[in-house]
Formats: structure tokens, C-alpha cells, sequence
């Protein structure tokens, strides 16, 4: 039940998450040039994962 609670949680996370991870990315790409081939799923992969943190911080928090 725990974990489909968190995933419920990020869902709804995975919307407000866009923009800072355009920005990390942006930021990324500053310091580490990163190929335009891998910059979507480096920016997707950043989504998610920050969805999923924010996810637990509601769930456990």
C-alpha cells in the first residue's frame, strides 16, 4: 500500500517537476556538454526522479 500511495504522489508531482529539471539540465549541459540526442531522456530521467523524491517527502514527511 506504501508504494502505490508514494505513485499516486508522484503522478500528480511529475507535472510541477518539468521546469526544475529543465533547469537542472540546463545547468548540466553548462558544466558537462550534453549530445541534443541525449538531452530528452536526460531531462525525462531528471523528472521522474525528482517526482519520485517528492513523492516520498509527502508520503513519509
Amino acid at each position: 500500500m506504501d508504494v502505490i500511495l508514494t505513485l499516486v504522489f508522484s503522478i500528480v508531482m511529475l507535472f510541477f517537476m518539468i521546469f526544475p529539471a529543465m533547469k537542472i539540465t540546463e545547468w548540466i549541459d553548462t558544466r558537462f556538454p550534453i549530445p541534443r540526442k541525449l538531452y530528452t531522456p536526460v531531462m525525462l530521467t531528471i523528472v521522474v526522479l525528482l517526482s519520485l523524491c517528492i513523492g516520498l517527502f509527502l508520503k513519509f514527511a
